[in-house]
This record gives structure tokens, C-alpha cells and sequence, in this order.
């Protein structure tokens, strides 16, 4: 789903700058789970889709 946002227009739904939202692409900042949720909503994925992270298969657990 793309919803042709850019940062700043997502930063701007969610109450952050754009800065926080390029950190948080770029994996450089942990958003807390009010933020996450936020993001959740505007975008309409959910918190897996949006923040889980796959482990390699060849990762040892």
C-alpha cells in the first residue's frame, strides 16, 4: 500500500518532525509505542508490518 505520503506530511499527521521520521526509516531511533501506534494508524499497517524485524535464517537464536 502506498499512500504517496512524504515524511513530512506523515510527521506532520503523527506530531513529530520529519527528522524523527527519516531516524526511524533508517532504524536510528526507537519510536515509543504511542508513536508506533500513530504510525500504525496513518498508515494502516500494523505494528509487525511496520517494526518487526526478520532474523536471518543462518542467525542463531
Amino acid at each position: 500500500m502506498d499512500l504517496g505520503l512524504t515524511q513530512e506530511e506523515l510527521a506532520e499527521q503523527v506530531g513529530v518532525t520529519r527528522q524523527t521520521i527519516g531516524l526511524i526509516e533508517k532504524e536510528k531511533y526507537n519510536p515509543t509505542i504511542s508513536l508506533a501506534l500513530s504510525l500504525s494508524e496513518a498508515l494502516g499497517k500494523s505494528l509487525d508490518d511496520l517494526f518487526w524485524m526478520e532474523t536471518s535464517k543462518h542467525e542463531k537464536r
